[in-house]
Order: structure tokens, then C-alpha cells, then sequence
């Protein structure tokens, strides 16, 4: 095996590849990335063994062969190159790896290609495509409130799909730790697109992130109840499937919040912060009260002390006081764009949505704490 290759060219695709691969590893082989010279590109691999990327990369192969080599490794030399390097690999028997750049030299010990797990991505029936920066704000505006509790592992990715309302074709993406829900809908505007529920898990939704954030076009997912696969351009990404019932979530998003709440976003999330400075972990609880017009929040921390606030709002319902995570509000407001966002209560134990005009598919909600 034998090419060359501009070291930026080389990185970016490294830069997908190598954050698969777990730092610590039982089988030496999955610390490693494939490396495949073919006719006239080269493709590089890596898995943990749920979830895999394949990523096809142009430049000049001067001999056909494979090999692998530590991922991690070969992406720290790669990266700490000059920008205008150009890059030389050889490996003549697929134990040693060569690599040469200006005047540095590196060898480095490789795994055989036989040893590398086979990433297939098999016969699935399902199919569907959709526009890479559509998917990416999908997945953006949710995977905060996705769960890192192991032992409801069913809730430690992001919930996939499709509602058939009408004529239309509703793909949600919902995700939710217990405390707190987002889901957020696009409208295929087809009738016929019938395809399973699935979790697509945490580790999958931060690798699809990365690859979508530097992509623009179209991107096709192909799925079944135990694997998906999604195309990016030059990138392939397999991942299996969180084998679990995702709760009933339609059930926890309120429908008759009638007390409405309309406020500037900025100022709602600097008074939130400030309100919160002397919370904890242990207490992280701010006390909103609403009165007409106005709100006043406030946070009591029995060895710092206490904190106050009030703001202006747009509010005519009941006078409600009710508690909620400082922590977790924040996160949610700051999830949202729009000037002006708008909160709905019911009363003080009942949980809070919040909303903005410019995005109606996107709900968040947020359960009450005892204050």
C-alpha cells in the first residue's frame, strides 16, 4: 500500500473517523482505524462495535493494499502538521506503517486487516431523505434533554418517528430524562411513508452531529427496527438501535396550560442565571412567582443566602408560585431563538411548555419542583 495525500484532506476525514474509537479497548483491534487503498480513493473505517463509519476520501494511490493502525495515534500526528503538508503512507507488508511528511518520519506498528470487524450494512426496507441542515436543527434542538441515567437506558438516545396526520407524513423527534421533554416535528408532506419507532442513541446523535454540521445537501437514512444507516456525502454511519419501549410521551406534554407567558428571552435567561448563582446541586431550585404583568424570582441557599428578582412581562392568568431546576430552565430557554418566548402554566405542581412563534413544531416542557 503506497499514496499520498494533503495533510487537511487527510485530517478532516480522521477528524469523523477516529472519534468513534473508545479510548480503552478489550480487543486491541478496535482501537484501530482500516485504512484502503483502492483504484483511485481511499476509504478509512472504524467501529466499537455499535456503531461504525466508513469514510471515502480522494487522493493519489500509487499502490493498492490495507492496513490498520491506531486511530487515535495517527490522528495526534496528523493533526500537529503543518497545514501544507503533504503526506506520504506506505505499508509494504501491513505490519508497519510508514508515514513521512516534509522531514518527519514515522513508523507505527498495525494490526492485519483480518482482524478488523466487517461493517456491513445489510438489506434495510425502510427509506427515507431529508435535508442534512433540516435533520441537524432536528437533532440540535433536542438531544439536550436526552438522559445519561443507565438504568433507564431506553431514555439514553433520541426518539424517532413518523405520525401520519392527515395527509402528511410527520417525522418527531423526542427526547426526554423524566425532569424534561423536547420534541420537535417536520412535515414530510407525503402520505406513505410508514417506517418503525426507534431510539437512535446518544453516541450516534453526537457523531451524526459533527458529520451534518460540516455537510449541506440532501442525506438518506436507511433503517429497520435494529440498525440504521445514514449517508452524508462521502460518509456512511451504522449504528444500532437502543432495543427498548420508549415511554408515552404524549401523554406527559399538557394541553390545557392556559396561563400564558410572554417574555424577552435574553432577559428571562440573564435573570435566571444571576437568581441561580448561589444554588447547588444539592438545591437547585429557583421559585418563580407570577403576578399580572410582572414575575419575581427568587432562590434561597441555607449556607449563602438568598437572591431576588423581578421582571417585566406580558402575563394576565392566575397568580401562580411554583419551583422549578435553575439548571434545567436555563438549558431549555437557551435552546430557543426568538426575541420573545412564550411559557404556559396551568398552576403550581403541573409542568411548564415553552414555545416560540417562529418554530410552532418545537415544545419543550419542564416538570415542577416542590418548593
Amino acid at each position: 500500500m503506497k499514496f499520498s495525500v494533503e495533510k487537511n484532506i487527510l485530517f478532516k476525514s480522521l477528524s469523523h473517523v477516529q472519534s468513534i474509537v473508545e479510548k480503552k479497548n478489550t480487543l486491541p483491534i478496535l482501537s484501530n482505524i482500516l485504512i484502503e487503498a483502492k483504484e483511485n480513493h481511499l476509504v478509512l473505517s472504524a467501529t466499537d462495535m455499535d456503531l461504525s463509519i466508513t469514510d471515502k476520501l480522494r487522493c493519489n494511490i500509487i499502490e493498492m493494499g490495507s492496513t490498520t493502525v491506531s486511530a487515535h495515534i495517527l490522528y495526534d500526528i496528523i493533526r500537529k502538521l503543518p497545514d501544507t503538508s503533504e503526506i506520504e503512507i506506505i505499508s509494504n507488508d501491513g505490519k508497519i506503517m510508514s508515514l513521512r511528511a516534509g522531514k518527519s518520519k514515522f513508523s507505527l506498528g498495525c494490526l492485519p486487516k483480518e482482524d478488523f470487524p466487517i461493517i456491513e450494512i445489510g438489506d434495510l426496507e425502510n427509506e427515507l431523505n431529508i435535508d442534512s441542515k433540516k435533520f441537524l436543527q432536528l437533532m440540535d434542538k433536542t438531544r439536550f434533554a436526552i438522559s445519561n441515567e443507565e438504568t433507564r437506558y431506553f431514555l439514553n438516545g433520541i426518539y424517532f418517528h413518523i405520525n401520519q396526520i392527515a395527509n402528511s407524513s410527520i417525522l418527531s423527534l423526542v427526547a426526554t430524562d423524566g425532569h424534561r421533554l423536547a420534541k420537535f416535528d417536520f412535515d414530510f408532506k407525503e402520505s406513505d411513508l410508514d417506517i418503525p419507532g426507534v431510539i437512535i442513541p446518544k453516541k450516534t446523535v453526537n457523531e451524526l452531529y459533527k458529520l451534518l454540521s460540516n455537510y449541506e445537501g440532501l442525506i438518506k437514512i436507511n433503517l429497520n427496527s435494529n440498525k440504521m444507516v445514514f449517508f452524508v456525502g462521502d460518509s456512511t454511519l451504522i449504528t444500532k438501535l437502543i432495543d427498548g419501549n420508549f415511554p408515552d410521551y404524549k401523554r406527559v406534554i399538557p394541553k390545557d396550560n392556559d396561563n400564558l407567558l410572554k417574555i424577552n428571552r435574553q432577559d428571562f435567561s440573564l435573570a435566571v442565571d444571576r437568581v441561580s448563582t448561589i444554588t447547588n446541586d444539592k438545591s437547585p431550585i429557583i421559585k418563580f412567582k407570577l403576578f399580572k404583568n410582572l414575575m419575581n424570582l427568587s432562590s434561597v441557599n441555607a449556607e449563602s443566602g438568598t437572591a431576588t428578582e423581578d421582571i417585566v412581562t406580558s402575563y394576565t392568568g392566575d397568580e401562580i408560585e411554583i419551583g422549578f431546576n435553575s439548571k434545567y430552565m436555563l438549558e431549555m430557554v437557551n435552546n430557543l431563538d426568538d426575541v420573545q418566548i412564550i411559557l404556559n402554566f396551568k398552576n403550581s405542581a403541573s409542568p411548564v411548555t415553552a414555545i416560540e412563534e417562529s418554530n410552532p413544531e418545537l415544545i419543550y416542557v419542564l416538570m415542577p419542583m416542590r418548593v
